[in-house]
């Protein structure tokens, strides 16, 4: 039905992606399932997605919740689909706190039209916690029938902007209409929608608020390269002054980054995001998570000088870090070097990242990178290193340890060698004297057949030696005639 809104519209030309599951410029946006919610349904599209989820949750991880874990605060960062998503996320992999994450999800779904997901939350809450929390579907039908209307209402009311001819009422219709199919859940709808504004938007302003539509969807959706061409496109935009508006675009590249495991140039773009963010952004991310996303990868991947310039004396982001004292602690104990008081809050840490609905799948990949820098930094002043003394340092065994260096032994990162009888590690050095004198004879022959050719070239010249071009055949010349 909701078709008719775009009658009289241009025939569209080109699309800005392909939508052929095949093609590998929408593989992301055709096959993969956002992760928002493993089982979104939001419409008929999408319906098949349970089935597969449900084969998937084999893989999902279960995770013991910290003692201090406190559900409702943790939720009051976000709002609207955001808080509903980490509701149901933390609900299927956090067993003592499946009900009450069920039950509030529940209960903030019905504040929406969203009834489609609402029916599948409430019938998979049924099949693991009872029949009390089976859908009510009187809630539903009454819901659905006030949707029908409000959605007739809408486009009714786009048919006359556009009879009318009015770019400003018709940019506002297809956005009220895509506010309407995004609290539906309809994702898809709401996109191209919200994607049709673009042709009516007249300001800067208003293709702002276009991206910003655009990549709140698509992050929903799990398309970060659409993601990143929204938030080029914005940042091209003349006069975009607003501090709110910079920042929103600056920590939605970062988690872009983030997802696609560029984990330092997300660093920098989180960094750089400034605390004018604050709560504004809460249907999308929160300032806490800003600084765990920021940290955390800044810690895998700069260097000591990096992490003291960007991290630790940055007045941009020192006030995200300010929010969360137990990470900022963190990081001040691993540049000093205090590395068995680092990784013990980062394993105190870890259960609290791994109910993050975006972090969670990186957790692993960052913790392995954070130990490895740890390793390099400990060992990189020293000609050598008792095993026992760093294994004591690092909470591990010798064992181990030994592994570990072995391993970054091999990948060509810590230029040394294991003595196992003695459990010492020896940094290989490298004869001065020797590499000196190689050096020093390599330029020396360098410099030899440099001057020869030099030499070879005066005397050509002196003895009026050319090498004169071959002489073309009759056929050839014809042709160029």
């Amino acid at each position: 039905r909701y078709l008719n809104s775009f009658r009289g519209e241009p025939a569209i030309s080109r699309f800005d992606w392909t939508f052929t599951p095949s093609h590998t410029s929408s593989a992301n946006f055709s096959r993969k399932t956002s992760k928002y919610s493993l089982w979104r349904m939001s419409n008929s599209n999408t319906s098949g997605d349970f089935k597969k989820d449900d084969k998937d949750k084999k893989e999902i991880q279960q995770v013991q919740a910290p003692d201090d874990f406190d559900l409702e605060a943790y939720a009051s960062q976000y709002k609207d689909h955001a808080k509903i998503y980490r509701y149901i996320f933390i609900a299927e992999r956090c067993p003592q706190f499946e009900k009450e994450a069920f039950t509030k999800a529940l209960a903030e779904l019905k504040t929406t039209n969203n009834t489609s997901l609402y029916k599948s939350v409430a019938e998979k809450a049924a099949d693991k916690l009872g029949p009390s929390f089976a859908p009510d579907m009187a809630w539903i039908e009454s819901t659905d029938k006030k949707a029908m209307a409000q959605q007739e209402r809408l486009e009714m009311e786009l048919n006359g902007y556009k009879t009318n001819f009015n770019k400003e009422a018709i940019k506002n219709g297809y956005n009220d209409l895509g506010d309407f199919f995004y609290n539906r859940g309809d994702l898809n709808a709401a996109l191209k929608a919200y994607t049709r504004t673009r042709d009516y938007s007249t300001t800067s302003k208003h293709i702002i608020q276009f991206c910003l539509n655009v990549i709140r969807v698509a992050i929903e959706l799990g398309n970060y390269s659409h993601v990143h061409n929204h938030v080029t496109k914005a940042e091209q935009t003349p006069d975009l002054t607003d501090k709110v508006t910079v920042a929103k675009l600056k920590v939605v590249s970062g988690l872009a980054n983030l997802e696609n495991r560029k984990y330092k140039v997300a660093a920098k773009k989180l960094l750089e995001t400034t605390i004018d963010l604050s709560d504004k952004f809460r249907e999308v991310i929160s300032p806490q998570d800003v600084a765990y996303y920021g940290a955390l990868c800044a810690l895998s991947n700069f260097d000591r000088a990096e992490l003291k310039r960007k991290v630790i004396d940055n007045p941009t982001f020192k006030p995200f870090l300010e929010l969360t004292p137990q990470l900022r602690n963190l990081i001040d104990d691993f540049y000093a070097s205090r590395y068995a008081s680092c990784l013990s809050a980062l394993d105190k840490l870890k259960p609290r990242l791994l109910l993050d609905i975006h972090l969670h799948q990186h957790v692993e990949s960052l913790y392995q990178k954070i130990r490895s820098k740890a390793l390099i930094q400990y060992f990189s002043p020293f000609k050598s290193v008792d095993l026992n003394t760093m294994a004591a340092s690092f909470n591990t065994t010798v064992q181990g340890l030994e592994k570990e260096l072995s391993k970054l032994i091999m990948e060509g990162v810590i230029p040394a060698r294991i003595d196992s009888h003695n459990k010492r590690l020896y940094a290989r050095t490298i004869e001065q004297r020797t590499a000196t004198f190689e050096k020093a004879m390599s330029m020396g022959s360098e410099y030899t057949d440099n001057a020869q050719a030099l030499l070879l070239r005066m005397n050509l010249m002196r003895a009026d030696v050319m090498v004169k071009p071959q002489r073309q055949d009759k056929s050839q010349m014809k042709m160029m005639q």
